[in-house]
């Protein structure tokens, strides 16, 4: 790790690997890119373009007020790659922005091929490479060669959660005369969301059938550790009846208009492509076995002929943990020459990894040009998560979601209604002064 390339090595070309690329490039850095796909998958992984969106195609919330909103904001006045992709394909989602997973991904890889500055190899990096700078962006599906020589190197152990992703149904299945479309709080026959009703009988019955359908079963070795945020639909339902009622199946602010009332519970489905002929299953990231989920998904009233073109399944998360092992840089401490970006680094989310890419890209440059780069202001989304990496408890470290918990306090106490603004009112502020600092020739 001691010898100084004049070229960036980045490995994996997700989104945190292909911003990070996209950043160093436009900083007159060349960079090498490698991507095992095609010659080899990860078991989520299905495309042989860059930049895969595998768990959902959602990016959240669009509204600025919202912490994943503001930091959209900030990628998109630092000139993200990732950002750009995500505007020019998105598909309705109500406040949420989605993308069309195929087009975004294509969109990311035609623009990192036609780069001069970027050459992108298809192979498998089994062993982080003997020279720095290099950057590690390969995700949660770290391959297990590579995750282990990492191991080595920073003489930690790697923690996991596990994931899972939700279904994928054919518009065509779904029985439009029972399911209908509207957005919480929207105008009936309005909206982004179609909804599938539940009345309290066969609620009740869907929820036995979660809670007894046939899981796919864990491999002696492994422990679960799941994401709060991405937690099985089954697993909320062993959590209490009514869990899902008033989590992913909330009915509030919905009317059904064949019964003029609110219904029970629903099931949302969320277009996956601009075309809206695919339609996520919202908030229904699952774990029962493929023959399970048709015969109970089937139950949801809509769904009864339900066409799956992609079923649910789970998959290990891989993390380090970065209060022991990172600098506020995201280079690890031991090797200063090897930065980590992306899911690995500790952050959870499409966001925040392209985020992490964002800064590695950027701080990986830095050193290659001979300057000193500086870690983003605290009251920023970006600052507020590389707090949340370095400075967090390491004992009981955990993933986490950019939130405005991990923000430095407001000098004025507001009504909760007002803080969103304020906050992305001040991050931006310090943003855009920062921006400054780390522009391309700056």
């Amino acid at each position: 790790m001691d010898r100084k390339d004049d070229r960036l090595k980045i490995i994996g070309a997700g989104l945190a690997g292909c911003e990070a690329a996209w950043q160093a490039a436009r900083r007159g850095i060349h960079v090498t890119l490698y991507e095992m796909k095609p010659k080899r998958f990860s078991p989520a992984h299905k495309l042989d373009t860059l930049a895969e969106l595998v768990c959902s195609n959602s990016l959240r919330s669009s509204a600025l007020e919202s912490a994943i909103g503001l930091l959209k904001e900030e990628l998109r006045l630092g000139g993200s790659l990732i950002m750009e992709a995500a505007d020019a394909t998105r598909v309705p989602a109500g406040k949420a922005h989605a993308v069309d997973r195929e087009l975004f991904s294509r969109h990311i890889t035609h623009r990192i091929s036609q780069n001069p500055n970027i050459e992108v190899v298809r192979t498998e990096i089994k062993e982080v490479p003997g020279e720095s700078p290099v950057i590690i962006a390969t995700g949660p599906l770290t391959s297990q060669p590579l995750a282990e020589d990492l191991k080595s190197l920073i003489g930690e152990e790697f923690m996991a959660f596990y994931d899972a992703i939700a279904p994928i149904v054919s518009a065509e299945s779904i029985n439009m005369e029972i399911v209908f479309r509207q957005s919480r709080y929207g105008p009936p026959g309005e909206g982004d969301y179609l909804n599938c009703p539940m009345d309290r009988e066969l609620y009740e019955r869907f929820i036995t059938e979660l809670l007894e359908g046939e899981k796919v079963p864990l491999r002696d070795f492994e422990s679960p550790r799941y994401f709060e945020g991405c937690l099985p639909v089954e697993i909320m339902a062993q959590r209490g009846r009514e869990t899902l009622r008033y989590g992913p199946m909330k009915p509030v602010g919905l009317t059904d208009p064949r019964t003029g009332q609110q219904p029970w519970a629903v099931v949302q489905l969320r277009a996956e492509n601009r075309e809206g002929t695919l339609y996520n299953m919202v908030g229904f990231q699952t774990k029962l076995k493929w023959q399970e989920q048709k015969r109970i998904f089937r139950m949801i009233p809509g769904l009864e002929n339900a066409e799956f073109v992609r079923l649910g399944s789970i998959h290990r998360n891989t993390f380090v943990c970065a209060p022991r092992v990172l600098t506020p840089l995201l280079n690890l401490k031991s090797f200063p020459g090897c930065y980590l970006a992306g899911q690995i680094s500790g952050v959870e989310g499409y966001v925040e990894s392209t985020a992490m890419g964002f800064l590695a890209g950027i701080n990986a440059s830095a050193r290659i040009l001979g300057k000193s780069p500086v870690p983003p202001p605290a009251e920023t989304a970006h600052g507020a998560l590389i707090n949340h990496l370095t400075l967090a408890e390491a004992r009981n470290f955990q993933p986490m979601n950019v939130n405005f918990g991990l923000f430095p306090r407001l000098e004025k106490r507001l009504p909760k209604r007002l803080r969103g603004a304020a906050y992305s009112e001040r991050a931006l502020e310090k943003w855009k002064s920062f921006l400054e600092k780390i522009r391309p020739g700056g």
